[in-house]
């Protein structure tokens, strides 16, 4: 009965991955009438540079995840934290954010790390990563592209209020103010659980901020690349693109915020580029960004052993 039941496990896994690795493909594929001819007209070198980038961009993303986990008691390598959390990631490419926030919840529970346990970690993870995108916007885009900052001053606001929900205090009496009845871990487990302390949370947040330099540069590559105005565009870029990411997840309908991302970066990189260009930077950029996610989680499946079932 076990065996038939890991069996099936197994069997379910596989199909919604090969379900998710299909919607991913088609994304590359929807999008690569739009890239095509921007991939002619650029440097292989610009194109290659701005994927090693995003690389190194999501790694440093998945790094303040592992960080908040470990502070919640669960410590994780770096091999199986980025299996979990890029393989968990290729849900996002599903219709609703809810796919990639469950697919990393089960995928960390087979390494001990508890539901609710993980379930927090993710959630702080996505709050923290929401955060800094939104302060590194603040911090860019009123100084170089001010009728970006005008347009979308209201998201630019939450800046400060998300900080404040980010204090080591507050994120633990949310924790602390789950009901007791979705409490399922034992009292040892749980008590190690509600504690967030300020190392732990100044670390995921340091490496969210250092994500914003190669990310903020893949974007910058691009838009240099099709006519930006050189090392001055990067701020603007950067505070687009960070600007674009945050509104992209909020939508949470749209999978992996399409539609959402592009309209966004189009228009807060008016300053620097004409629509036409803005427009080839967008799906570039979607397509090196999906070509990141595959790149990393067949890395991570590659290199970090499944745990023993």
């Amino acid at each position: 009965m076990v065996f038939s039941r890991l069996r099936a496990d197994r069997r379910i896994r596989a199909a919604i991955v090969l379900v998710v690795l299909c919607c991913a493909g088609y994304t590359l594929y929807d999008r690569w009438d739009q890239a095509r001819a921007a991939l002619a007209v650029l440097s292989p070198w610009v194109v290659a540079g701005s994927l090693a980038a995003a690389l190194a961009g999501l790694g440093a993303q998945m790094l303040a995840w592992r960080a908040l986990l470990a502070d919640l008691g669960s410590p994780l390598s770096v091999g199986v934290a980025a299996r979990v959390m890029f393989v968990g990631q290729l849900g996002k490419y599903l219709p609703g954010s809810v796919w990639a926030f469950a697919a990393q919840v089960e995928l960390a529970r087979d390494h001990e790390v508890g539901r609710r346990r993980g379930a927090f970690a993710t959630l702080l993870a996505v709050v923290v990563t929401l955060t800094v995108n939104l302060v590194v916007a603040a911090l860019t885009l009123p100084f170089a592209a001010e009728e970006a900052a005008r347009r979308w001053w209201w998201a630019l606001a939450c800046a400060p209020l998300l900080l404040v929900a980010l204090h080591p205090r507050v994120v633990t009496w949310l924790l602390r103010a789950v009901p007791r009845s979705l409490r399922r871990e034992p009292a040892a487990r749980r008590e190690e659980a509600e504690r967030v302390s300020g190392a732990g949370m100044a670390t995921a947040v340091g490496w969210s901020l250092l994500a914003w330099l190669p990310l903020g540069l893949h974007v910058w590559l691009l838009v240099d690349g099709v006519g930006g105005a050189g090392v001055s565009a990067f701020p603007v870029a950067t505070g687009a693109y960070a600007l674009a990411w945050t509104l992209g997840v909020v939508v949470v309908i749209a999978p992996a915020g399409f539609g959402v991302r592009e309209v966004v970066l189009v228009a807060a990189l008016a300053p620097v580029l004409e629509p036409g260009p803005a427009l080839v930077v967008a799906a570039l950029s979607r397509l090196v960004m999906t070509l990141t996610d595959l790149l990393w989680a067949g890395l991570a499946m590659a290199v970090a052993r499944p745990a023993p079932r």
